[in-house]
């Protein structure tokens, strides 16, 4: 996994995507901590995020090219708890791409504590069939 990173540094040659959540109730577990799964939601609501900043929605996606994104592997190492009402910045990068896939380093930050941070694995499938595809090329040169 990537170092870790503050989370205003910047990094050659892209800045990490940044998207600021708040841990709610149900994010958390009966000892008031950030359940460990929900580091990986919150990981998705920042990659879904991420692909709309680059001008692509999932579901005009899906309806444009019949693209859509599955989680084909994950890693995720836990730093630090997060608690209710804590305010997490979750980054997004990409780590490697290909031409049905990619690999994406994220971390869960609150103020200058780093959370958890992983790597997760998202291929390119067709929307009818499932069966992999290339990854739509307008998207890979919007975040390449």
């Amino acid at each position: 996994m990537p170092a870790p990173m503050p989370p205003n540094a910047e990094t050659a040659p892209h800045a990490p995507f940044r998207h600021t959540l708040r841990v709610y109730w149900e994010d958390t577990d009966a000892g008031g901590v950030v359940f460990y799964a929900n580091y990986l939601k919150f990981f998705e609501r920042a990659r879904t995020e991420w692909l709309r900043a680059c001008g692509f929605g999932q579901q005009a996606l899906r309806e444009r090219t019949g693209a859509l994104f599955v989680v084909t592997d994950t890693r995720v190492r836990h730093r630090a708890p997060a608690r209710l009402d804590d305010l997490i910045e979750v980054t997004v990068q990409l780590h490697t791409g290909g031409k049905a896939s990619m690999t994406l380093a994220q971390q869960a930050w609150r103020g200058h504590t780093l959370l958890a941070e992983g790597e997760i694995r998202i291929g390119c499938v067709d929307a009818g069939t499932f069966r992999p595809r290339r990854i739509p090329t307008e998207l890979m040169n919007a975040i390449a």
